[in-house]
């Protein structure tokens, strides 16, 4: 079950790439941020995912918030799918499952796999709380991008 609108947002501090950790719970409480856990980079799902943010980026820039990726790939794998992709925001490798797990955001056993991030989306207004919350049933299913737009629209 994904975390309650109002609920401080747990912080998040992960690696983009080998050597280099983002910081991300450092701009809760001062900038809007929207957190879209997915489960393996290069799936089908995921990509598509990915790539409509980037090609509506100009949208979702516009709307003043920050964006990050995060699944439990190793920072090597997280930096090549986003380099490979020309992701235009930062894709962060969650490998020990720390922070999916106090967003509950890990799949207990997805098709025999253990601890696979669960499709979800999260959006953290100025006020450090979240502001919305969403998660997949079926990891197949595509976030609502409408939704989270708006989410960060009316978000403090």
């Amino acid at each position: 079950m994904p975390l309650s609108i109002g609920t401080v947002a747990p912080t998040i501090k992960l690696p983009a790439k080998p050597g280099e950790e983002v910081d991300v719970g450092a701009l809760f409480g001062r900038e809007k941020v929207v957190i879209l856990f997915f489960p393996l980079a290069f799936s089908s799902v995921c990509t598509e995912e990915m790539c409509h943010f980037r090609d509506n980026w100009s949208v979702w820039s516009g709307l003043g918030c920050k964006v990050f990726g995060v699944s439990i790939d190793s920072p090597f794998v997280t930096d090549k799918f986003r380099t490979e992709l020309s992701i235009p925001f930062p894709i962060l490798s969650d490998f020990n499952k720390t922070v999916a797990a106090s967003y509950d955001a890990l799949h207990a056993d997805l098709m025999g796999l253990k601890g696979v991030t669960k499709r979800a989306a999260y959006v953290i207004g100025t006020d450090g709380k979240v502001a919305y919350s969403w998660e997949a049933e079926i990891p197949k299913t595509q976030v609502d991008f409408d939704a989270i737009k708006a989410a960060v629209a009316a978000a403090k």
